[in-house]
């Protein structure tokens, strides 16, 4: 018993000992990341579009009256000079009858005054024969009825002109789309509703309002596939032609507009319709996976690794595709960059790096 008691005293004496020699290790938390790369950021996106008439005419009458013949009605197909409607007023071309005779009678009074100045020119060559007041009097005549016989002339031309008004033709190939007018209706009036409306559908315009995001963009091949509600199991090819230049302040995007052709005229004027559209960077740019950025109320971010310890890195969005995403900012290819990036892993957090193999 004695001995157990003095073992018993050792035991004691030695756990405080033990104790202080206890160290606790604290150990760095392990996250998943991958090495930044550049790749090439390409997106396929559906947008709608509008299908507008190559050309779209308000046929109006140029001088009143009233129609006396229509030739064409909607859905006529129209060549470029064809008659469409005939307009009667006949105070017109009673005006260019009097303006015909007025012209001839000032032509007579010219060809008057020019014959009494060549006989005194002539005379004139012998002295003492005509006065120089005398002959310049009829020089001063025969120029006065010159001006006469033009104004006259133009007036007549004029009105000539008008007249022909009176014809109405269509001023290019295409259909009419809309007839307001019937036999007998009186035209002319500015607030007049126009008689005909003509459009040219062989090549339709497509307009796109393209997002701000896609606008710098390489669109490939420089053509979109677009399908309508009327047709849609077939798919026509549109041609990029121009844009508008102008980033729209509401929609926050630019208009593109787009040829398409439609000689067999399957689509029509005015549809709308889903345009497919493949944009592609010009250059490589930064990919990351989706879930590596992290959004908040303030920012975005993606979260690098430098020597173990970690920092938040602002970014700029560019293509979203999918599970990946474009992004812009202050980084470099061959960066580490947490692949699941949170708010909890604040900016100086010791960690340690698993390369994710995929």
């Amino acid at each position: 018993m004695i001995l157990f008691a003095a073992l018993a005293a050792c035991n004691e004496s030695q756990q405080p000992l033990n104790s202080n020699k206890t160290e606790v290790k604290k150990t760095a938390d392990t996250v998943k990341a991958f090495v930044l790369k550049a790749d090439s950021a390409q997106k396929t996106i559906s947008l709608p579009g509008e299908l507008l008439p190559n050309e779209n005419a308000d046929i109006r009458a140029k001088v009143q009256g009233y129609i006396r013949k229509l030739y064409v009605d909607i859905g006529s197909r129209v060549k470029k000079g064809q008659l469409l409607a005939l307009i009667d007023a006949p105070e017109i071309n009673i005006r260019v009858q009097e303006l015909n005779e007025k012209v001839k009678a000032a032509k007579s009074r010219y060809e008057s005054s020019k014959d009494y100045f060549d006989r005194i020119n002539e005379a004139s060559k012998a002295d003492g024969v005509v006065a120089p007041s005398e002959l310049q009097r009829a020089k001063n005549q025969m120029m006065a009825d010159s001006s006469e016989q033009n104004a006259a002339m133009f007036a007549a031309s004029s009105y000539r002109q008008v007249g022909s008004y009176l014809a109405v033709v269509a001023p290019y190939d295409g259909i009419v789309t809309k007839r307001n007018v019937n036999v007998g209706s009186f035209v002319g009036n500015a607030n007049d509703p126009p008689l005909f409306e003509v459009q040219d559908n062989k090549l339709l315009r497509l307009q796109v309002p393209v997002p701000e995001v896609y606008t710098g963009a390489v669109l490939l091949n420089n053509a979109g596939e677009l399908t309508t509600r009327s047709q849609p199991d077939k798919k026509f090819k549109a041609t990029l032609v121009r844009a508008s230049g102008n980033i729209d302040n509401h929609s926050r995007s630019e208009i593109w507009e787009f040829a398409v052709p439609n000689i067999t005229r399957e689509l029509k004027a005015g549809s709308y319709s889903d345009v497919k559209l493949r944009f592609l960077r010009s250059k490589p740019s930064l990919v990351v996976p989706a879930s590596a950025v992290v959004t908040t109320l303030e920012k975005k971010f993606v979260i690098k690794v430098t020597g173990n310890t970690t920092q938040w890195i602002d970014v700029r969005p560019g293509f979203n595709m999918g599970d990946k995403q474009e992004i812009f900012g202050e980084l470099k290819p061959g960066d580490t960059i947490v692949l699941k990036g949170n708010e909890e892993l604040k900016t100086g957090t010791t960690v340690i790096t698993k390369f994710d193999n995929k």
